[in-house]
Order: structure tokens, then sequence, then C-alpha cells
């Protein structure tokens, strides 16, 4: 493949080639050998030629990947850390709205052979506090292959997500570490598994909720509802969505939705992620960079619409 000297000679132009898919691959693998070394703004522009196949406008960025991108680099506040931080993040967020909204800590370790899983209840959850993915979800202690677990958060431990995530600054320097949470689930959804509700804020504006439907069955939907319960038809499955579709309306919408707009207030974007159980409001987490600013599912008009909304 002659075409790799001028790839790195100049991988924002050379990145058309990619789209041969016979040479999509190599390319993508000659990514992968420069991502960790290049620099943040490098690599956000050649990120997004590779997942969003056109040009990234970082002095005059529209869209709402587009200004996800500028925010990465130009909008680093040292609070972000603690905010993305797993563990740090419960004790702002009980400052902010309460401490009954947030998920109760069993454990925080710095190494997995400090676990003492004998003093650990039958169900939990473990997770890392620096990355997304790191998880093992407890429902039976006694049916829990350790090193399975082990392999999995260890793996997670040892993971730069700020390098290998898409260069989410807030992740830069979270400290590893893994905290046990209370196992909670919600007894009106059928498998008790819980619905995720992702609330879209913009500096303490709430537009929208995305409702996250039938993880279980590894087929997960997402349909966008304002405060008042309309969906809202910004992306593929919404746009075709029968007339008068519609999901079952939360009882305490309308408080998520406050705590939504108390959790993003000053923020030019961020995502408030909450869960339902049994009618109880939980916190879950706060993404400031949804599919890491490469979101190629969004119908251009909403890319279009939450770009507006971003004010840098």
């Amino acid at each position: 493949m002659s075409n790799a000297k001028t790839f790195f000679k100049n991988p924002i132009v050379s990145i058309k080639y990619v789209y041969n898919e016979k040479k999509r691959t190599y390319f993508e693998k000659k990514f992968d050998k420069i991502r960790n070394t290049c620099s943040d703004k490098t690599y956000v522009k050649l990120a997004f030629r590779v997942f969003m196949n056109k040009k990234l406008h970082l002095s005059n960025p529209k869209t709402f990947n587009e200004k996800l991108q500028w925010l990465k680099l130009y909008n680093r506040k040292p609070e972000y850390t603690i905010m993305v931080d797993k563990y740090a993040v419960k004790e702002y967020v009980s400052n902010k709205i309460g401490g009954e909204y947030v998920i109760p800590t069993i454990g925080v370790w710095d190494h997995f052979d400090d676990i003492d899983f004998e003093k650990l209840p039958s169900s939990f959850v473990l997770k890392c506090t620096h990355d997304s993915g790191g998880l093992v979800i407890v429902k039976d202690k006694s049916t829990l292959n350790i090193s399975e677990a082990r392999e999995k958060i260890e793996a997670s431990l040892n993971r730069d997500y700020y390098l290998t995530g898409g260069r989410e600054w807030p992740y830069k320097n979270v400290k590893p570490r893994i905290i046990a949470e209370k196992y909670i689930t919600d007894s009106q959804n059928e498998d008790g598994g819980l619905t995720d509700y992702k609330f879209f804020c913009f500096n303490g504006y709430v537009d929208c909720v995305m409702v996250c439907i039938d993880r279980h069955m590894n087929n997960t939907k997402y349909y966008f509802f304002d405060a008042d319960w309309n969906l809202k038809r910004i992306n593929v499955l919404g746009k075709e969505a029968p007339d008068k579709f519609s999901l079952p309306k939360p009882s305490q919408i309308g408080k998520m939705f406050d705590i939504s707009k108390t959790l993003s207030q000053d923020i030019p974007f961020v995502r408030v992620d909450l869960y339902l159980s049994d009618d109880r409001i939980y916190f879950g987490e706060l993404t400031f960079f949804p599919a890491c600013g490469y979101d190629a599912n969004l119908l251009p008009e909403t890319d279009e619409y939450f770009g507006n909304l971003i004010n840098i």
C-alpha cells in the first residue's frame, strides 16, 4: 500500500482513502498506531474525518459534534475531573441535590486483590472510577466468577481512558480506583433492569431526555421526549415511529428534569444520566461527550439543532 507514507505526511487529507472498503481496516490500524502519541488537536481532527466522514471546523464550529470537539480542547475546568470521577462525583452531587439521589457506595479500593468479597453483600456492582465499560454486575455473589471479574476490572484499571476514549480531557487526571455500589433494580420492568434516562442539558436548559429501553435484549432502542412527554422525532427511531407513538411516562419525570437543570448550570453542554428504581430517582453519571462527539447516528438536522443550543 503506497498510500501509507501519504497518510503519515498528511493524515487529514489522505484519510479519504479510508472510504475504500478494502483499505479501511488498513488505515484504521495506522490510526491506532499514532492515536496515543499525537496532540489532542490532531487527534480530534483526524478522528472526526474517520468517524464522521467530513472535515472538522474548529475555527467556526456549528454542529453538536463539532462543538463537542471544540469543548474538548478549550473548555477545561478542573471541576470537570471531579464530575467524571465515578467516586468523587458522589460527594459533588450530594452537595448539589442531596445524598438521597446517590447510589450507596459499599467500598472503594486501589487494587482488585484488596477486595474482601466475604464482606460484600449478595448482590452489588463493581466499576472503575476513571473509564467507561469497566463494569461487573453481580446479582448473586455465590455464582460470581472472581477470575473473570478480576480480568475485566484489572484491564479497566490499566486503561488510560483519556487516550483511548477520544481525548476526553476531564478523564485525564482521574485516579483509577474500584468501587462497589448497591445493586438497584426496578420492579416495574419485567426483568428488574433499569431504564436509562439521559437528559441533554445546555447551561441549565434541559431540552429533552433520551430514554434507553430493551438493553437486556442486546437491542437497545433510543427515543427522545420533551418535558411534557411528547416524542421528539430527532433521531432515526423517533422519526420512523408511528403516529401517536409513546412510552409510559415516568412518575418522577418532572423532578428528573429539575435535577438535570440544577446539575447542568454553567456548563455549555452536559448529559445528566439518571435512573428510576421503583419511582425513586438515582444519579447515574455526568457525560460531557456522548459517543465521544462522533455520533454519526444523529440526524443531520439534530446535529445542527443541538449545536445551536451550545454557546461557546
